[in-house]
């Protein structure tokens, strides 16, 4: 059996609580091993919480020979930094979306996690639940005919306080950093290739991005996408194809004990599949231990899955500070 990858923590925010850690405690080859957040008193009540005998502040816990790899989840703001700072003492790591503000901080930290032998990936766990899984097998089996075009929508309510790095430009908050990946991510894994184009509109309410668009031209193929903070829920995307449309319904944010739902309509008949319920945070965990375990084999490219979600909200932003289409190389 592969050996346990031990875990610090930096940060302690929500879904470090309610999602990752306990994702980490629960996974069979991940251990819990320490708890790093700006303020000491947070760190020990987490650390009591979760049963995690050591706790301290970032350096901390990346100066602890006793870690392998970290979970980051800091304002978008500060990944680089501590990415790097980790990168630097040799651990591997988890980090909330998006990783990087622009393509050349994605690049930067891609170059420092090689020059020092450590995998990264990009928290969008939803790529690993059965639900997604079962997807790319219907588009594979050709059930709809060949996809051509797919349109998502994620949207809320947003109910935080005005503090909260959502809201905060300087903290690179706003709803097309915090958003739209996953979007964008969904038809990348559907159309099994990265867009030649994007458009992008974005509404803002002072200087916060609050609500958009975005069209993302594919080789013969399209997608649009829709997300916001001002809208009544949303969490679904369909695919269309010339014998049929396929519909998931909760992609995004499906919760731990609900079932999948996929429907799949035609002509002539519609088809309901329902997908086991699952952890998709304890799955990513998982999977992204086994790769550390097995470095030799590197069956995931998380790390060119990162650059080029980076690139593609890069050209996002481009366009919709500029009003107008860019092109990606």
């Amino acid at each position: 059996m592969d050996r346990k990858i031990r875990f610090g923590v930096l940060g302690c925010s929500t879904i470090a609580e309610k999602s990752m850690i306990p994702a980490i405690k629960n996974s069979i080859n991940a251990q819990l091993q320490m708890i790093g957040s700006r303020s000491d008193k947070k760190a020990s009540t987490f650390s009591k919480k979760f049963s995690c005998k050591l706790h301290g502040d970032y350096d901390e816990v990346l100066e602890n020979d006793q870690i392998d790899a970290v979970y980051i989840s800091l304002p978008p703001n500060l990944h680089e930094k501590w990415i790097i700072k980790a990168a630097k003492f040799g651990k591997h790591i988890i980090c909330e979306k998006p990783i990087a503000l622009s393509i050349k901080s994605a690049e930067k930290i891609i170059k420092e996690s090689k020059k020092n032998n450590i995998r990264i990936v990009e928290n969008f766990a939803f790529r690993y639940h059965p639900q997604q899984t079962k997807v790319t097998e219907i588009i594979k089996n050709n059930s709809i005919g060949k996809a051509s075009l797919f349109y998502g929508n994620y949207s809320f309510n947003l109910n935080v306080p005005q503090k909260n790095f959502r809201l905060n430009k300087e903290l690179g908050g706003g709803v097309l950093n915090d958003v739209a990946g996953y979007l964008i991510c969904a038809s990348r894994l559907v159309f099994n290739e990265n867009p030649i184009s994007v458009f992008c509109d974005l509404e803002y309410e002072k200087d916060i991005d609050v609500s958009g668009n975005i069209y993302m031209k594919y080789h013969k193929k399209t997608a649009i996408c829709s997300f916001s903070y001002k809208n009544y829920f949303q969490s679904f995307y369909k695919i269309f194809g010339k014998n049929g449309v396929v519909k998931v319904e909760r992609p995004f944010n499906i919760r731990n004990n609900m079932k999948g739902k996929i429907t799949i309509e035609s002509e002539n008949k519609m088809e309901k599949i329902i997908v086991k319920a699952d952890n998709k945070f304890q799955r990513l965990t998982e999977i992204f231990c086994n790769e550390i375990n097995n470095s030799n084999l590197k069956k995931i490219n998380f790390e060119k899955e990162l650059i080029d979600q980076a690139k593609i909200i890069d050209a996002a932003r481009k366009s919709a500070y500029g009003g107008k289409i860019i092109k990606i190389k």
